[in-house]
């Protein structure tokens, strides 16, 4: 019944904007591409997927919650390499003025087309007359490297600073490395978490909630000690066989559970590994089909500036295969960059000997003569700064940062080279980052793809929205079977009741008739309805009806309230 996918993809849509789950924003003002609301229902149902996530990660026991700005200061991702390298390509028509992603309009003629040059993305173009979405015209400029990142100012008028709006949450975690490494008492390794609002000025927004300008996004970074091998038990995936499709030019796609493939090198990082298995759980968790899960490995010309090695679960539905979550080894780039741009080494970690060593080596040594009279009360300070830089010959005159923040120019008649003997017990070193980074919105639209079931009930069509009660936007829905004879009073205070218990929500519906109002129930996903009678008037109690196979038992209203709030109310069924 109704297989056809685009038609499903429509009723779905529609279905999502008349109840209030996703619809597009500034609607009445023209609306704008990319940008959508999350109304009554859509809100917070976004919000328990973003718990579930924070609370997923948090059973770990190593990873902490942080909020950091959206505002990022340009210095940061001129650093990080955003500002030089987070571009897409762009072909604009000479016939209307529309812009478009190149690798977009060549999407069929290519099977990877946004790892291409811009040369090449003009080539297929060409050799294959792709006509402007628009007007139909085939006159394109060259393709364009265009930067996707919203810029502000901080302050105003000549005093002001350029800055973004921040393209991903990581950023704010490596700026907290000190902050986390002091929290967790000097001890790798540990995470980080962070929810937020990302931004991207997206070329052509399409596919709906698949590519936005403002997005949900999640991110983890997991700091670790590269040289101290991961030990992780991958026993409780034994029997899961994920679906991976690795750089194809080293491996075909193959089923193997993500032990195997870690102990195999096809994922060549355990801990890598070990992330891919619980964002499986994550997912499946949730509501998204297992056997639509599948993890596709970036092949070399894909891979992200900062990247060693990368795999992405996407996700199937209506749009087919779908990036949902990207899962990193991003090595030390983000650290090492920082320091090099700022001269900090607070960014590093302790790794102790196991014996201590004795060592020679060279330092750069300040000249008390030249160094006292040059800086005076920042003397201390200098010389200070000047042992740090162990092992360097460095080039005169240089930029030498101070401890508490300042710069002073160094030349070479205040500075002499000495070779010490010095017993060292340990070594500073850059941790290295594992990265999950979860596309809240993406995961959101493929929950509800995949909840979506249109069956038949008494020859109609009857839509059913199947989410995991945990995510469900409403806990249960409260039905008088009639506003009369004081059942909507009724109806009314368990209502109140439940919306005061802690996480839990309902709402109240006494329009239509009874059956009516359960098939709004279920098609907005409520996973129970409670129908208020005249016996509930005599003895306190109510039916519960149970969303996916429509049985029904009779219950104590207290009951009902103390099995919803320990989501045990499926066991009195």
């Amino acid at each position: 019944m109704m297989s056809d996918p685009h038609a499903r993809l429509e009723r779905l849509t529609s279905m999502l904007r008349r109840r209030g789950v996703i619809l597009p924003a500034f609607e009445i003002h023209g609306g704008v591409a990319g940008l959508f609301d999350f109304g009554p229902m859509g809100g917070r149902l976004r919000r328990r997927l973003n718990n579930a996530w924070l609370e997923h990660w948090a059973t770990q026991g190593d990873i902490v919650e942080i909020d950091s700005p959206t505002i990022t200061p340009e210095s940061v991702l001129i650093a990080s390499g955003h500002v030089g390298e987070f571009n897409d390509h762009m072909s604009e028509c000479n016939g209307c003025g529309g812009a478009f992603r190149s690798d977009h309009l060549v999407e069929g003629f290519h099977p990877n087309p946004d790892v291409l040059a811009p040369k090449d993305l003009d080539k297929l173009i060409s050799d294959n007359n792709v006509n402007c979405l628009t007007c139909g015209a085939i006159d394109w400029k060259d393709a364009q490297p265009m930067n996707l990142m919203f810029s502000t100012r901080i302050g105003a008028m000549k005093g002001g600073r350029t800055a973004y709006m921040r393209p991903e949450t990581a950023q704010g975690m490596f700026m907290l490395f000190p902050a986390l490494y002091h929290h967790f008492r000097n001890r790798l390794p540990f995470g980080a978490v962070q929810t937020g609002k990302g931004y991207r000025n997206e070329i052509s927004p399409r596919q709906g909630m698949i590519r936005l300008r403002e997005f949900n996004m999640a991110e983890l970074e997991y700091f670790i000690d590269p040289e101290v091998e991961s030990n992780h038990d991958f026993s409780n995936w034994d029997s899961c066989l994920f679906n991976l499709v690795p750089d194809p030019e080293f491996s075909e796609p193959i089923e193997m559970s993500p032990g195997e493939a870690s102990a195999g090198n096809i994922i060549r990082h355990p801990t890598v590994a070990w992330f891919m298995a619980r964002t499986w759980d994550f997912l499946v968790s949730v509501g998204i089909d297992p056997t639509k899960i599948r993890f596709r490995q970036h092949e070399g010309t894909e891979m992200a500036h900062y990247a060693s090695d990368c795999w992405d679960a996407e996700i199937h539905g209506s749009y087919g295969w779908i990036e949902c979550v990207g899962i990193a080894h991003r090595g030390c780039y983000d650290l090492a960059a920082h320091e090099s741009a700022t001269g900090d080494n607070n960014l590093r970690a302790w790794r102790p000997y196991d014996e201590p060593m004795e060592v020679d080596k060279m330092i750069v040594a300040g000249k008390g003569s030249v160094i006292g009279p040059a800086f005076k009360e920042k003397a201390g300070l200098v010389n200070s700064a000047l042992e740090a830089l162990e092992g360097m010959s460095p080039v005169f005159p240089f930029d030498l940062k101070l401890t508490d923040g300042t710069m002073v120019t160094i030349d070479e008649n205040m500075v002499e080279e000495k070779r010490i003997q010095a017993t060292e017990h340990g070594e500073w070193f850059l941790p290295h980052v594992v990265e999950p980074a979860f596309g809240i919105d993406r995961i959101l639209w493929h929950v509800l793809d995949h909840a979506y079931d249109e069956t038949e009930k008494g020859g109609a069509p009857y839509t059913v929205l199947r989410l995991d009660p945990s995510i469900a936007a409403i806990d249960v829905a409260i039905l008088p079977l009639m506003e009369k004879d004081g059942l909507d009073e009724v109806a009314h205070d368990i209502h109140r009741q439940i919306c005061s218990t802690r996480n839990l929500s309902s709402y109240y519906d006494g329009s239509g008739s009874i059956g009516r109002r359960y098939a709004r129930a279920d098609e907005v996903g409520v996973p129970w309805a409670v129908t208020v009678d005249h016996e509930s008037m005599q003895d306190n109690t109510v039916t519960i009806r149970r969303r996916d196979d429509g049985a029904q038992v009779r219950i104590q209203v207290d009951e009902l309230v103390e099995n919803l709030a320990m989501s045990t109310i499926s066991s009195v069924f």
